[in-house]
């Protein structure tokens, strides 16, 4: 059941892209999207992280860095991550979002929390190599710079967002963690609705839409992923979870009718293979941050929850319900 929770929670964190372009064709705007979704996925994590004890006897240190967190890093990228979702087409997107693996690897290298190796020196040349083809195919119909570039901000915010909660919230629980960083996400964006106005006056179905990105690719992936990672641990979690870009190509592709080139399918097939060998188990078992730096989401989006350089303890509660995401 473990490897099943596990695809299911990348499952409805890849359809999270087509929940979002179906609420921009409602008339969403990327505000009102943002504001809706950390507005409910931040009260129903608060409750459950309540109703466990999760936040109980926290210390107000954790508590501020946790919601410091969901401020600045969380909120900077999701809203790259929805705003480009706006301007490009979701595989293109979902596809650039899957280079964080591999540049966390190159963060926890110059950072030197982690050593260098053929392996991963191997995984960076494949991803660079993959995204060049990946951008080379959209160079062939309209291309979108503006577009491309907050895409690919969202991994390399995402990615100091990891390094830094690596170290910063070691011991805070992971529900715990989650439901704080949603909640300083949503002041971020209750803040600057205040200011600049957010726009609900939308098409009703953009309401069903707006659910479902808060309750089905946000809270009940979360939780999948905790419930996965339980049973199976961190790394086989992080190796499943590169079943997510595939679901959001396959996704967008019956929907919405968008398709890769040739030359796109082998980039994107060059990249999740980097982030493949960046994951994969080696002969010896090294706590390294970028083993389970996929170990997450996100994705789409990415988890709010930074990965663990251990695995968590499992917390009784739904079944199988475990701590990291």
């Amino acid at each position: 059941m473990g490897r099943l929770f596990c695809l299911l929670s990348a499952a409805t964190f890849g359809v999270m892209a087509v929940f979002g372009k179906l609420a921009y064709d409602a008339g969403v705007s990327v505000d009102a999207l943002l504001l809706v979704r950390f507005g409910l996925a931040g009260a129903l994590l608060l409750a459950l992280a309540l109703a466990r004890g999760a936040l109980r006897n926290l210390p107000r240190r954790a508590v501020l860095t946790g919601l410091g967190m969901g401020v600045f890093g969380y909120a900077a990228q999701s809203g790259l991550y929805f705003s480009a979702l706006a301007r490009i087409d979701a595989s293109l997107v979902a596809l650039l979002l899957y280079l964080y693996p591999v540049l966390v690897m190159v963060g926890a290298i110059a950072l030197r929390r982690e050593r260098a190796s053929r392996r991963r020196i191997a995984a960076l040349a494949v991803a660079l190599v993959g995204i060049g083809l990946v951008l080379s195919g959209a160079m062939t119909g309209r291309f979108d710079l503006p577009g491309v570039l907050l895409a690919l901000g969202a991994p390399t915010v995402y990615t100091c967002y990891i390094l830094v909660g690596d170290s910063l919230t070691a011991d805070v629980q992971p529900l715990a963690l989650t439901a704080l960083v949603c909640t300083g996400a949503f002041g971020t964006f209750l803040v600057l609705a205040f200011f600049r106005g957010t726009d609900l006056a939308f098409a009703p179905i953009g309401w069903l839409w707006l659910a479902a990105v808060a309750l089905i690719s946000t809270v009940a992936a979360i939780l999948f992923f905790f419930a996965g990672m339980a049973r199976v641990g961190p790394s086989v979690a992080s190796i499943l979870s590169i079943f997510e870009p595939v679901v959001t190509v396959v996704a967008a592709a019956l929907i919405f009718g968008e398709h890769l080139s040739a030359v796109q399918w082998l980039g994107g097939a060059l990249v999740l293979s980097a982030v493949l060998i960046v994951q994969w188990p080696g002969s010896q078992s090294l706590p390294d941050l970028t083993a389970v730096a996929a170990t997450r989401r996100s994705a789409s989006g990415g988890s709010p929850t930074p990965p663990r350089r251990t695995p968590l303890p499992a917390v009784p509660s739904r079944p199988g319900r475990a701590g990291g995401c």
